[in-house]
């Protein structure tokens, strides 16, 4: 099948779409991939929502405005792939993601989807996951296991967005995966507040600073590096601890202190063995101060996906795709292995085009 995935990460910079041909198991190619920016308002009102969502009535009048916004914009997205598709794969914007309560929200609305791009639509990836007591995250795993399907284990692939999270893949088909902590969400929120600027660009501001050992220290010390695998967390999880370490700061050097946060986290995330390559996606992979942090951490080489010809910029988006071709199919989204399910488990919900309120 021909499918168009959609991401709309932590980050809140924006959705991509990418087309992925695929039976749901393995991957048959890849075409056009595209990005759709929010723009400066869009981005600043659901960065309140993150804040607001734990209150939140389902509702809530600006909810319900951008669950309707987010799917214009995921439909302008979809025309900018301009392929033909058999479905799409809608994952939606996270606004809260709590799997000790049970809990995990993405909004944006799936039937005005289906309806602007007269296209089934498959969304709802994670609720099955969390209702059975799975962490519900990470769900890129067995999309990376079909991609890496020729590659050298044991591979480590890690994805920094928002969050941090890897996929552990060993040499005789085995598959763990979890959350490891912040990625470029308390970064991207440090920048802006102290710069103005969306993001560390190239992790120029990052590089001019120096990191306080003591205080990365501190922010390791919270209880959740201590659980094991598999495990997610949301966005604003450290979000006290690290206002807390980061007080008084300039903004080089708190810069340097999250990135190296992020880096201490993914290297202390427990695998069964040691990896002989790592690859890195995300937008935190074109930050040079990740980058380099990480190459500190680990023995073997890290290197950005492309270099084993994956697209890093479009790869969460095709994973979506492949996820809503299994959907379709009734496969297993996510294992034990890599959100904590206790077995196995299909999920995600079907919205297929017809009218609807304009």
């Amino acid at each position: 099948m021909h499918a168009i995935g959609l991401m709309s990460g932590t980050s809140l910079d924006g959705v991509d779409a990418a087309v992925i041909e695929t039976d749901g198991e393995r991957v048959f190619g890849t075409g056009r991939s595209a990005t759709l920016f929010y723009e400066d308002g869009l981005r600043a009102r659901l960065r309140a929502l993150l804040d607001a969502a734990p209150g939140l009535a389902p509702d809530d009048p600006e909810l319900r405005s951008l669950d309707w916004l987010l799917a214009d914009r995921h439909a302008e997205a979809v025309a900018m792939v301009a392929s033909r598709a058999d479905v799409v794969g809608f994952h939606g914007q996270t606004i809260l993601h709590d799997p000790d309560r049970r809990r995990t929200w993405q909004i944006g609305d799936a039937a005005h989807l289906a309806h602007k791009t007269r296209l089934p639509v498959v969304h709802d990836f994670r609720s099955a996951d969390v209702a059975a007591g799975g962490q519900g995250a990470p769900l890129a795993p067995l999309f990376h296991a079909a991609l890496a399907e020729a590659l050298e284990k044991p591979l480590l692939v890690v994805n920094i967005g928002g969050v941090a999270n890897i996929t552990w893949l060993g040499p005789t088909g085995e598959v763990l995966a979890c959350d490891t902590g912040p990625g470029n969400g308390p970064l991207d929120d440090w920048v802006r507040l102290h710069t103005g600027a969306a993001f560390d660009a190239d992790g120029a501001l990052a590089a001019a600073g120096r990191v306080d050992q003591a205080r990365l220290t501190r922010l390791m010390d919270d209880p959740w590096f201590a659980r094991p695998a598999p495990k997610s967390l949301d966005r604003l999880q450290f979000s006290a601890r690290v206002a807390a370490a980061t007080e008084g700061m300039s903004a080089a050097d708190g810069a340097a202190l999250l990135v190296a946060f992020t880096a201490t986290a993914i290297a202390a995330a427990p695998l069964p063995a040691p990896p002989r390559r790592v690859l890195v996606a995300g937008g935190g992979r074109h930050n040079a101060a990740i980058m380099d942090a990480l190459r500190r951490h680990f023995a073997a080489p890290v290197e950005p996906v492309e270099a084993v010809g994956w697209d890093g910029d479009a790869l969460e988006a095709q994973c979506f795709g492949f996820l809503a071709v299994r959907a379709l199919r009734g496969l297993p989204l996510s294992l034990p292995e890599t959100t904590g399910v206790p077995a196995p488990l299909a999920g995600g919900r079907i919205v297929r085009p017809g009218p609807a309120a304009e």
